[in-house]
């Protein structure tokens, strides 16, 4: 498990500091990128360096902290509903929805890691494990393929996930990919049309991306 889920409670002073520290991350990283300084977010948070430090080691202890917050504010709750839901199919859909959606919204933190699959173990351990619940219960059901394993849902997260270098931050290109999975796992593909096609954008100094 991270430092950043493994905390010991905090006074409510220091508390508020940690507060207002994750929320100043966000707003830094989604303004200057994966690259902005520790001291920009401590500063942008109304706090010294030296306090930013006592509460986080390093950028990397950080990023994984706003990650954490995010996903247990955004996407517990769904995985919450989705497990109560008789519908595992629907349930596993409305999760990647929620994940997908938190990721898109916090793409520079993502590339604050982006290659480091296992920092993200601590906070995405329970998440992964309400999916095999969804997909299990799916599977009984009839609605998602027999022979999909956990291995095969942990590789087309990570490919889902990966959508969201190819995309502007923020946006829902990552809807279109989703639904093309939800094809390839139910057992009969649902009948809509697929969304709006969002081209891959260009990148200053590189050649021009398909889409």
């Amino acid at each position: 498990m991270s430092l950043a889920v493994a905390r010991k409670p905090l006074r409510a002073d220091a508390a508020r500091n940690v507060d207002k520290i994750i929320t100043a991350a966000r707003q830094c990283f989604r303004e200057f990128g994966p690259e902005v300084p520790l001291q920009t977010i401590a500063a942008t948070a109304g706090v010294g360096p030296a306090t930013l430090f006592r509460n986080f080691a390093d950028k990397e202890e950080l990023v994984l902290a706003a990650l954490n917050r995010q996903l247990r504010l955004t996407v517990d709750p769904v995985v919450d509903g989705a497990l109560a839901d008789i519908d595992g199919a629907a349930g596993l859909l409305r999760v990647l929805e929620a994940l997908m959606d938190a990721a898109s919204a916090d793409a520079n933190l993502l590339g604050a890691v982006a290659g480091r699959r296992e920092l993200l173990t601590g906070i995405t351990g329970s998440l992964m494990e309400s999916i095999s619940v969804l997909l299990v219960r799916g599977q009984g059901q009839g609605s998602l393929r027999a022979d999909i394993s956990m291995t095969d849902m942990f590789r087309l997260l990570a490919m889902l996930i990966g959508v969201v270098d190819t995309m502007e931050p923020g946006s829902d290109a990552w809807r279109r990919p989703l639904a093309l999975v939800e094809d390839a796992i139910r057992t009969t593909r649902p009948t809509r049309p697929l969304p709006a096609h969002v081209p891959v954008p260009s990148t200053p100094g590189t050649s021009p991306h398909l889409g």
